[in-house]
């Protein structure tokens, strides 16, 4: 298909308003996708922070109980 202005092109042969609204609703769902997706892995990444720092203070009370149930001996 040939287009000879760019009217015609908007136009797309009378279909133009069904065209380019599908057009921009992918784009925004595309949009929308990435977003939801960098905002996941942001928020996946602080919970792991969290529950390895948790971990490791459990880690170092365990340690220190320890070491502390050995000086009393």
């Amino acid at each position: 298909m040939q287009f000879n202005s760019f009217s015609e092109v908007l136009a797309m042969g009378g279909y133009g308003a069904y065209v380019w609204s599908s057009v921009a609703i992918v784009f925004a769902v595309l949009l929308m996708l990435i977003v939801h997706s960098c905002t996941a892995k942001n928020r996946t990444l602080r919970l792991l922070r969290i529950e390895q720092e948790r971990a490791e203070k459990i880690s170092q009370a365990k340690v220190a109980n320890a070491q502390a149930l050995f000086d009393k001996r």
